[in-house]
């Protein structure tokens, strides 16, 4: 065997754990920094980049920090999906803007101010910016529209739940809508289907079988909502007032499957039950960890897809790790 060989072989094993001690422990960390795994050097980070053709996104946050800086920590960098998107599609890197050393010189190379609420920064592997930075906006919808504008400029094809994370955080604007039909199994998958559909839930008014729709009127009005169902053989109930769930039917096809033992958010889990209905792949609207877990599922798995996602995911990271 090879010097050469044998040192490739030491990479491929020792490496992914030499690249864990460089980042952060997104569970044991700083609240400003959220739950990503940060690396903290900019050579190191760059390097990667180019390794792994993907783009640095460098954040610029005052460790520990005032209000808006614990806020950005904990409301857009903590979402399982947006950690997702950040370590997956990225090289995630924090530079501290109220520390010295070598913080301070990539602070004074994009001349950012130091002591300052959060900044995001995408560049590519030779450090210059792929979108505008972000400064005074601490969505994270901002945050997930500059991450999609930089993979699509890498010429690379947006992962799907990162459109999904996406349209959660865009659905502002809600409604409920109430259809009756001969099967509310089928009735959820058939209206999962539409793309301004957040969730279903099979439920009954008045002894009927119906489906209560919550969908982004943004994207479709109620008539064209109501069009949609009288198409599919379906009509609209107005006596809401009654309407009671039944959670055993409630995504019939997904109950039917491992899918139950993942977190999973409520667009998520209405998507995948309607594809499952139809028979169409599901595998595109789970996250990297997702994947990894689902494949991972065994007897003693605990029931997580009708828990609170955030806490539902935790939990699996936590009982994953043990294992």
């Amino acid at each position: 065997m090879s010097v050469k060989f044998q040192y490739s072989l030491f990479l491929l094993l020792i490496g992914p754990l030499l690249f864990a001690q460089q980042t952060t422990n997104g569970y044991n960390q700083s609240e400003e920094l959220g739950k990503v795994a940060w690396l903290r050097d900019y050579d190191t980070a760059l390097k990667l980049a180019k390794k792994e053709n993907k783009d640095v996104l460098i954040l610029f946050q005052e460790v520990p920090g005032c209000s808006t800086c614990r806020n950005y920590g904990h409301n857009v960098l903590s979402h399982p999906l947006m950690v997702e998107a950040i370590e997956n599609s990225f090289v995630a890197l924090a530079i501290f803007n109220n520390k010295g050393g070598k913080d301070a010189e990539i602070l004074r190379k994009y001349k950012e101010p130091s002591w300052n609420n959060p900044v995001v920064r995408i560049v590519d592997h030779t450090g210059q910016n792929v979108v505008n930075r972000i400064g005074n906006d601490y969505s994270a919808i901002r945050l997930v529209q500059s991450m999609k504008e930089a993979i699509e400029t890498k010429g690379k094809v947006i992962p799907e739940y990162i459109n999904l994370l996406e349209k959660e955080l865009l659905a502002t604007n809600t409604n409920k809508a109430y259809y009756k039909m001969s099967c509310f199994w089928s009735g959820e998958k058939e209206l999962g289907r539409l793309p301004a559909v957040l969730s279903t839930e099979s439920g009954f008014i008045d002894y009927r079988e119906v489906v209560e729709v919550t969908y982004d009127s943004k994207e479709i009005t109620k008539k064209e909502l109501d069009n949609y169902a009288k198409n599919s053989g379906m009509s609209l109930m107005e006596n809401k007032k009654s309407y009671r769930s039944s959670p055993k039917d409630i995504h019939y096809y997904l109950q039917q499957t491992k899918f139950i033992y993942i977190p999973l958010t409520e667009l998520q889990k209405t998507k995948i039950n309607s594809a499952l209905g139809d028979g169409r792949s599901t595998e595109q609207f789970l996250s990297p960890t997702q994947k990894k877990w689902f494949k991972k599922i065994h007897s003693t798995s605990e029931i997580l897809f009708s828990t609170d996602f955030t806490k539902a995911w935790h939990k699996k990271a936590k009982e994953m790790s043990a294992i």
